[in-house]
Order: structure tokens, then sequence, then C-alpha cells
């Protein structure tokens, strides 16, 4: 087990690939002695799941003052009950989407500066040690996303040019932090998206095989 904490976060628009790549990635990890939490936002405890079946259920059309609101108490709970505990007891905590989606989603909606307040609020500063930002073109991923054997939600019926501002949002993000957040290109196929995960994992954290350097 890491003697430290370590909080990384999986981002990217619809189809991109994530829960497939988050799992086995966290397989990996696994495969390396690594204690792993894997979780999701919103989501990860039963607060925070309830929130999500408000947002993205059946009627989930809140304004986009109320969504922010929900999915910043959302990530309070997630973060209080969840995340900070598994990082002090060393593990390596995975989770699929966290602030970044609400910059990029909620930033085509909402003054900059009250998203970030909003941030602030529910994480108490606290940001991810990286994130993988897998990135690939909307119209691709609306139709892998729509392959899906699950049910639609609110944001995935949004039109394209929504996503479109989604994806700049995101790549706006990587260009601004590129000590936390390395692009991954969704639209290679898994196993090489997989392996470009794994080796940016490692550029960063040089001895992943036996334990953080």
């Amino acid at each position: 087990m890491s003697a430290k904490g370590l909080f990384i976060t999986f981002e990217g628009g619809e189809g991109a690939g994530k829960s497939t790549q988050i799992r086995a990635f966290a397989a990996w990890l696994e495969e390396h002695g690594h204690a792993v939490t894997l979780t999701r936002e919103p989501g990860g405890t039963p607060l925070a799941e309830a929130i999500r079946g408000v947002i993205l259920g059946p009627g989930g059309s809140q304004d986009a003052l109320t969504q922010t609101l929900l999915f910043a108490a959302a990530r309070r709970d997630h973060l209080l009950n969840l995340i900070e505990p598994a990082l002090a007891a060393g593990r390596i905590v995975l989770c699929d989407r966290f602030t970044d989606s609400t910059r990029a989603y909620q930033g085509g909606k909402l003054d900059h500066a009250l998203i970030e307040q909003t941030i602030r609020l529910s994480t108490g500063g606290r940001e991810p040690d990286l994130t993988f930002l897998l990135d690939l073109a909307p119209e691709t991923g609306l139709k892998r996303a729509a392959r899906r054997n699950v049910a639609v939600d609110a944001f995935e019926t949004a039109d394209l040019a929504f996503h479109h501002g989604v994806r700049a949002r995101f790549l706006a993000l990587a260009e601004a932090n590129p000590g936390r957040i390395a692009r991954i290109d969704a639209g290679k196929d898994q196993a090489a998206v997989g392996m470009a995960i794994r080796a940016a994992y490692t550029a960063r954290f040089t001895d992943a095989a036996g334990g953080r350097g």
C-alpha cells in the first residue's frame, strides 16, 4: 500500500470511455500492489447517489445554478465521507468525474467566478493529484453513448453545440493545468488508450510498479 494517498480523476465528454478505462486502470494498480478506491461523481455515498438520481434521473431539468448547487452538495458529502478517509488510509482514489466536469459542463451557463466559488465551498481547496482527460470529438462520443444499453441522461440529450462547448472548456483546462491534467486521445482503441493512461501515470509517479517514488 502507498504510504500516502493519491487522488486521480478521469474526465471527458459523453462516450469517451471513462468507465471502461477507470476500471482497467484500477485493476492494473491493484496488480501492482496498490489499495484502490473506485468511485464516481455525482455519487459515491448514499446521499450523493440520491442527489445523482435527482440530477440525472427522469425530470432532472433544474436550472444551471440549482444543478450546480446540487453537484456541490453531493461532492461535499462524497469528499468528507469517502474520498478524504480513503486518502488518509493511504489508498489511491480513482474518481469518475470531479470539479473539472463542473467547470466544463456548467461553464457555458454560469459565471466563472460563481462556479469557482461553489467548487471552493464544496472541496475546501482539494484538487486531484492527477487528472486524465479522455478527449474525443463529440460526434464520435455521442454515437458511442447511443450504443450503450443504459438510460440516456439530461446531458446526453443536449444539442451538439453544447457538447462542443464542453470539449472546448475541457481542453482549455488541460492547457491551463499541464502539471495536473494529462490529455489522452480517446479516439484510439481501448488497449492503446489504456497504455497511454499507464504511461502518463508512470511519467508522473516514476516507481509505479513497486510503489510511488
